[in-house]
This record gives structure tokens, sequence and C-alpha cells, in this order.
């Protein structure tokens, strides 16, 4: 084979390689677009300001998670914070969320994460929270591992006293929703104690997983997703808290959750 021959040769087989790495990435971002995932859904990031524990970036921007402790850290509590020794993936930079449930005042509140930004303070005892995150995906389920060590229910509000002296259990959901608008709730608002997650009317599909029992480490789950309608969501509600009840002021002050890598699966 003689030069010329040998340079148009490799000339071609050059040109076929980036044509194929041309597809392979054009395939790579179509996978991507059509698989839709959270940003810092592992939980490595964190950020703390005056005492609070935030799952996002310092500048306060591009949130997806957030926390009741914009409230709590004012008396030097986190309901929500960081874990960098028991994670459930260990590795340089890896984290998981601790949630716990707490007393302030006489009042129960449960740690919690969720998708949505908390808005600010109602009265000494509740918060306005915006819920969700733009999203238009359409998951199968949501997975992760969880180690949840809950405790006795010792405080309770006055409609669910009977539920004292039980186990305390863990919940988290998750909601696909069609609304124009992100729902913005008064935790303080008994309509809102009373609501479910199942009975919104933008509700697109709903998963929820009850942890009834210690689960002596880390353990792996999977939500499945249950579909009500056909229509394209438009916005992502998951929600974890350390205590069931917590939405009517009921749980346990020695419940501790641990979560760690979600992931949405299709």
């Amino acid at each position: 084979m003689n030069t010329g021959t040998f340079s148009r040769c490799f000339s071609r087989i050059m040109n076929l390689k980036r044509a194929l790495i041309s597809v392979l990435v054009g395939l790579e971002c179509i996978v991507a677009f059509g698989q839709q995932q959270l940003p810092n859904s592992s939980f490595d990031l964190w950020t703390r300001k005056n005492g609070c524990w935030n799952p996002y970036p310092s500048d306060g921007k591009n949130i997806t998670w957030d926390t009741a402790n914009h409230g709590l850290s004012i008396i030097g509590i986190n309901g929500a914070s960081p874990e960098y020794q028991h994670v459930a993936v260990p590795g340089k930079g890896k984290a998981a969320v601790k949630v716990e449930t707490k007393q302030v005042f006489g009042i129960l509140v449960a740690g919690t994460i969720y998708t949505g930004r908390f808005i600010g303070l109602v009265k000494l005892s509740g918060a306005k929270i915006q819920l969700g995150v733009p999203f238009s995906g359409r998951p199968r389920s949501l997975s992760g591992y969880l180690h949840y060590s809950p405790g006795t229910i010792d405080v309770t509000s006055k409609k669910m006293r009977h539920l004292k002296g039980t186990m305390d259990n863990a919940k988290l959901d998750i909601s696909l929703r069609d609304g124009k608008e992100l729902q913005v709730i008064d935790s303080t608002d008994e309509s809102f104690q009373e609501e479910s997650a199942e009975t919104n009317p933008d509700l697109v599909g709903y998963g929820v997983l009850y942890v009834k029992e210690d689960t002596k480490g880390y353990i792996r789950f999977e939500i499945p997703i249950d579909y009500k309608k056909d229509s394209t969501p438009t916005n992502i509600v998951i929600s974890v808290s350390s205590s069931r009840y917590a939405q009517q002021f009921t749980g346990s002050t020695d419940s501790v959750l641990w979560v760690d890598e979600l992931q949405l699966n299709y």
C-alpha cells in the first residue's frame, strides 16, 4: 500500500469514528432527555448558613430539595442534616440525609426533606412551603436506600391521642402532578393537616412507602408509581419524613431516618 492509499484509508476510518461517536452521543442525549433525574438525589451536596443545613448550593439558586431547618435552626435545631459516616454507598464526598423528629415548644416537628422551597415561617409553629419542582417525566418507580430507627409515639395532637404508645412509622411518597402552578401550603391550616396527596385534583401518578419497623441498617427500597391520568406531568413532589403523622403533629421524638441515593426508574 502506497502512502496516498494509506492516507485515504486512514482518513475514511477517522471520519467513520467521528460519525460513530456523534451517533452515540446523540443516543445518550436522547436517553438522558427521556429519563429525567432530580439534581442532588444522592444528597451529597450540602451547605450551611447561620447554623442552617441546606441541601443546595450556597448561592441559593437552582433549589430542588429543601427542609424545615430554616425555622428550626433559629433555636439551634436541624431536623435534616448531612450524614457523612453512615452512608449507603461509601466514597469520597459521599453523604446521606439524616432526618430526625423533634419537639419544639411542646409541638412535634418531624425531620423532613422534600422537593420544593421553604417560603417562610407562619407564627411560631408553622411554615409556608412551595411543594414540587418542574418535571415532565413519567417514571415507573422511585428507589433508593433507607435506614429507619423508630421510636414509640410520645407526642400527639388531640385528634391523634389514640396513637400514643404505638410505634412510629416513616413515610416516603412521590406525586407527579399536571397543575399550571406549584402548590403552596400553610402547615398551620387545618385543611392541610387533613389533606392527602392522593386526593389532589392535579394528581397524575402517586406512590407511597410506610416503614413500620427498625430496619437495623440500610435496605434498598422501590416505590411503584400508580398513574391515574395519561397527561404529561408539569411537576414532581417527593417527600421524606421520619414520622408518618407529622402533618397532624404526632410522632416519636426518638425516630430517626437515613435516606441515600434516590433514583427515578423508567
